[in-house]
């Protein structure tokens, strides 16, 4: 049955139930698609048949009546569909290949194949694929996002999330349900595959929970309903999203491996591909040809590739004219973080002529200085409350559709606990700007718990972040206004302290009137050829310290400002090297932040130097951050005593 023969697309805005011939073409389509998923993952000798041709009839009714357009899969007013237990992916792939959003051959011949678009867990590079998927627990949260951007861009969009029955446990799920109620979010409808059997086992086995009961008590409607019966789900789908009052979720009652006798509720077949003669009797069992071998032939061919789909685009803000702190103004770069946000919101928030600004905040407006910006524009204020996991979903899914979006958080919620939330955004070519404050040793009091000094080694596993840390509140103020600007995922991270302005030599702002931030470029703060020594952040007022004490001892060091970790300034590494002689003092994990950078760059580019790491070297205790610092040796004079002790070894 060719696809084209009946479009569905919209129906579920128009009719209130199926007529016989479009239900006699989605049984069909289930047939064959059927066939396809066992295809797919016997040829590639592993995937997810079971749960896959558990959700089959849910993808083909959803992906078929929703408004999406195989000719146009993109539209911007699209209804957004995620599948968020992306293991299903051969059921996915069927469903978009048999309803023309592509070559079902291609798909089924190439699944799971390296160099190609159609991977083991769905990917948004395969059209009508919104969102990559795979780490379980957290299409929810992505459905908000889509969800909320609805709403700041004036569309009405729908939003539906297809989710496992097992992935419920996950509590990032509860976090999301809780935001969706919270914030109204009527245009979101949870459709779960509810076939009562996971990876290991049964539910009851495995984490029983009442499923049924979390959604009601966080304040969504349910409805249940056959879900291999089209005409069941697509009245579901139509209740659900004529309701308008809240949220829904659909349970839809399945069978794993529904449609092949011996693979039916026979958990082995979750995570288990059919043999090559498995697949030709369930083949036969469907009523549906023999071509394996075609396919198989078809599978030694070279793929046409991946496809990229990224997702970067370029935003209208006014960022203002920066703030200058002068020399009396001692005061924290979260604050000026703060102040540059609220100038942002002032300029933008409420104008058509502007990119949508949304900021999140995870109960921590006081500490993060998000504040201001909630006064100014208290719309695109969104408090996600103490579930920093769904926040940083929803974040990064609202990111990609061209909003411009900002998460702040200390740095061990905001970096540390959610790693995997970023780690998926990213894959998802995410533009969410992360600002973190509480970062470093410098967080003092509140104790090795708080202190994140990892950042820059955790954030650095990531592909599309750049990690950049501003060295005090005029250089934090023009980087916020730069990071507003440009695509792409960033982390802007910031201790807690009150710093001093950096001052050039003369007594005036270093970073001040005159001074333009540009990335990837290193600040030279001081002049100096006995030494070199390179620090960021916190250190970076500290640095020029030592300076002044090194000059009173008889040498100088250059002293320079590496803020942007993911980029380093090669040039200004290779002149700091020259010195022969060069520190890096940084409050950070001496292992894996900027000593491990520098030491790359060094190596790789084969300056020749005498090269040392100063930096955190265990967990720190309770006190002021220069108590701390003394401790671990980090302080001004041992900066001093070890430079000139190395200097006059020579």
């Amino acid at each position: 049955m060719d696809a084209g023969k009946i479009c569905l697309s919209g129906t579920l805005y128009r009719f209130d139930e199926l007529d016989l011939e479009p239900l006699r073409y989605l049984r069909e389509l289930a047939r064959l698609a059927r066939g396809d998923i066992l295809k797919m993952t016997t040829l590639a000798a592993s995937g997810h048949p079971g749960g896959a041709m558990s959700s089959i009839d849910i993808y083909l009714t959803l992906y078929g009546c929703a408004n999406v357009n195989p000719d146009d899969p993109l539209d911007p007013d699209r209804d957004r569909i995620v599948v968020s237990h992306g293991h299903t992916s051969a059921g996915v792939y069927a469903a978009l290949g048999r309803l023309g959003f592509f070559d079902i051959d291609g798909a089924i011949s190439q699944f799971r194949r390296s160099g190609t678009r159609f991977e083991g867990h769905v990917e948004h590079g395969v059209p009508g694929v919104e969102w990559s998927t795979g780490n379980l627990g957290q299409g929810l949260s992505a459905g908000c996002g889509f969800a909320l951007a609805a709403r700041m861009l004036e569309k009405d969009f729908h939003v539906f999330v297809v989710m496992s029955d097992g992935e419920q446990q996950k509590g990032q799920v509860s976090e999301a349900r809780r935001f969706a109620a919270k914030y109204g979010l009527s245009n979101i409808t949870v459709i779960i595959d509810y076939n009562k059997l996971q990876l290991s086992g049964s539910l009851s086995e495995i984490m029983p929970q009442n499923i049924r009961d979390n959604y009601l008590s966080d304040g969504w409607e349910v409805i249940e309903t056959d879900g291999h019966d089209h005409q069941e789900i697509f009245r579901a789908l139509r209740q659900a999203v004529s309701d308008g009052s809240a949220p829904v979720a659909i349970f839809a009652h399945t069978t794993m491996g529904k449609g092949v006798s011996f693979m039916e509720d026979r958990v082995e077949f979750h995570g288990k591909p059919l043999s090559p003669d498995q697949c030709r009797a369930a083949l036969s069992e469907l009523g549906l040809a023999d071509d394996l071998e075609k396919y198989i032939q078809l599978r030694e061919q070279t793929p046409s590739g991946a496809e990229g789909t990224k997702r970067h685009c370029r935003v209208k803000i006014d960022v203002g004219s920066p703030r200058t702190y002068g020399r009396a103004d001692k005061t924290d770069n979260r604050s000026a973080w703060g102040n540059a946000l609220e100038d942002l919101g002032r300029l933008n928030c409420g104008r058509r002529d502007r990119t949508p600004i949304a900021v999140f905040d995870c109960d921590l407006v006081g500490s993060v200085k998000t504040g201001g910006f909630a006064k100014v524009a208290p719309d695109c204020f969104l408090e996600g409350g103490i579930q920093e996991h769904n926040t940083a979903t929803i974040a990064g899914a609202l990111s990609t559709q061209g909003i411009l979006v900002f998460f702040s958080d200390f740095g061990v919620f905001g970096v540390d606990e959610t790693f995997n939330q970023h780690r998926l955004n990213d894959i998802n070519d995410t533009n969410l700007k992360l600002v973190c404050t509480h970062c470093g040793l410098d967080v003092g009091e509140d104790g090795k718990t708080h202190q994140c000094i990892d950042y820059v080694g955790v954030l650095s596993n990531l592909y599309g972040y750049r990690v950049i840390v501003p060295a005090d509140p005029n250089q934090t103020d023009r980087v916020i206004r730069w990071i507003a600007q440009e695509p792409g995922n960033f982390l802007v991270a910031m201790g807690r302290s009150k710093l001093p302005v950096i001052l050039t030599e003369e007594g005036g702002p270093l970073f001040g009137e005159g001074y333009q931030f540009i990335y990837g470029k290193a600040d030279l703060l001081r002049e100096g050829d006995d030494g070199a020594i390179i620090t960021m952040g916190s250190m970076v007022h500290r640095a020029v310290q030592a300076w002044e004490r090194i000059v009173e001892r008889g040498y100088r060091f250059r002293v320079l400002n590496l803020s942007c970790l993911s980029d380093p300034d090669v040039e200004a590494v290779k002149e700091a090297a020259a010195t022969g002689l060069v520190f890096t003092y940084e409050d950070h994990n001496v292992r894996t932040g900027l000593g491990s950078i520098v030491a790359n760059v060094i190596a790789e580019n084969g300056f020749k130097t005498r090269f040392y790491k100063l930096g955190v070297p265990a967990y720190g205790g309770s006190g002021k951050p220069d108590e701390l610092f003394k401790a671990l040796r980090l302080d001004v004079d041992s900066l001093v005593e070890r430079a000139i002790e190395e200097v006059e070894k020579r």
